[in-house]
Formats: structure tokens, sequence, C-alpha cells
């Protein structure tokens, strides 16, 4: 079996101008967590989240400063090694930041849409799904480490499911989580704005032209969109 290598950051925000604040990663018994000053302030959205403010990293070094950049970067781009995230994406643009850039991620985002075909649960974010599949853990939300530690357990959950449905043993499912994690996700309904809630296929019927104003929204906003234009081609048929 490859070594997993559950992780989780904390950043100025949730777009590709920000910056690590806190890096946390669990492989077995093995634990780590950094706290970093980043190169910008840190808005109070993000500290409203997770709760670190430029006070608490004011006397920090920057992670490229602090020392861990060469062990983690050694160990996450270890070929032997497969990271876990949830929204992976995010996580992996933030550390390529720094630098990082593994060669084998598993986004249990993308796993969770993968199992739910039918689109019958509303939210894909992690703590929303850590209480739906009511996985009992002592955890801190929205802190690096106990999103790591809530991660492991869904994790967990969804290669139990994987290997019972598609009937394979512990590797075939490892691999077939790294290849659908390496490309976009198919999502089925509206969880925003004027048709939030509604299956996209139905508002194709309804509304087409919203879907291709939208599809020319996620086109320039430059963000993380992947998946919302995955979806949006392929509904659109483009």
């Amino acid at each position: 079996m490859p070594k997993l290598i559950f992780f989780d950051t904390e950043t100025t925000g949730n777009t590709e101008n920000d910056f690590l604040i806190q890096i946390a990663y669990k492989h077995d018994n093995e634990s780590f967590v950094g706290l970093y000053k980043p190169p910008t302030k840190i808005p109070p959205e993000a500290s409203a989240v997770h709760h670190i403010t430029n006070k608490m990293v004011e006397d920090k070094k920057s992670f490229k400063e602090s020392g861990d950049l060469p062990k983690i970067k050694k160990f996450f781009e270890d070929k032997k090694n497969i990271v876990v995230a949830h929204n992976a994406l995010f996580d992996l643009m933030i550390i390529k930041k720094e630098d990082i850039i593994p060669d084998n991620f598993i986004c249990t985002l993308r796993i969770a849409r993968y199992l739910d075909p039918e689109g019958k649960i509303e939210r894909y974010n992690l703590q929303y799904l850590r209480y739906l599949l009511e996985i009992e853990i002592d955890a801190t939300a929205h802190d690096a480490m106990g999103d790591v530690l809530v991660l492991e357990k869904l994790f967990e959950r969804l290669k139990k499911k994987m290997m019972k449905e598609e009937n394979l043993d512990e590797n075939e499912v490892i691999k077939k989580m790294i290849e659908i994690s390496s490309h976009p996700s198919l999502l089925h309904s509206f969880s925003f704005g004027k048709h939030n809630g509604k299956k996209i296929e139905d508002v194709l019927a309804t509304d087409r032209g919203y879907l291709e104003w939208l599809l020319t929204q996620k086109l320039e906003s430059g963000g993380m969109e992947e998946d919302w234009v995955y979806t949006l081609k392929h509904h659109l048929k483009k």
C-alpha cells in the first residue's frame, strides 16, 4: 500500500491570489501542524472562518523561511506517496505557490460526488459531510488539524463504500480514486443564485440563457471553477 498523507491548509482567503497561513498533515501516527506569516495581511473574513489573526502570526516566519518547507516538499513529492485533501485543487494550488507539487493526489470532494450519481446530497463541503454521515470525532472545524482528522475518517467511509459497491480491493480503489480525482466532477444542482436548489438539467430546459451567462462568468473569473466549466459545457453540449 502507498503512503496516504491527509493534509489541509488555512489561508488568507479562497482565491488564487491568497496565501498559506497554516498547514497540517497526518500519516498513520505521524502528524504535523505549522503556522506561518503570509506575505499579505489576513482579512477579517478569513479570520472569521479559521480564527487565525494577524496578531497570532506577527512573530512567525514565512513558510519558506521557517525551515519546514524542505521536509514537507520531500514528503509530499515522494512518488510512493499520495496526498489526500478535500477540494484538493485549492490546497494543491496553495502549496504549489510554495514550490510543492505532489505527483499523486486524491480529492475526497470529487470522490463524494462520484459516489452520489443522482445528486441526492445537497452540499459536499467537509463539515456538512461530517454531520450528514454522522462521523463521530473530536475535531475543531476550520482548524487545519481538525479538518485533517475529519478528512481521514471521511476518506475511510468513502473507500469502504467504493470497495463494496464496485467490488474492488483496497489497492484498486486507491488507483480509481486517483483517476477520478484527476478530472473535473459533473455537478448536479445549484447551491447559489436564482436557481438555488434546482437541478441543472431542469434549468437547462427552462432558462438556457442563464447557463450560457454563467459559463461566460466562470470562464472569465480565472478562479477555481474547473468543475463548473466542465458541467456547464456538458449540459450545453459545448
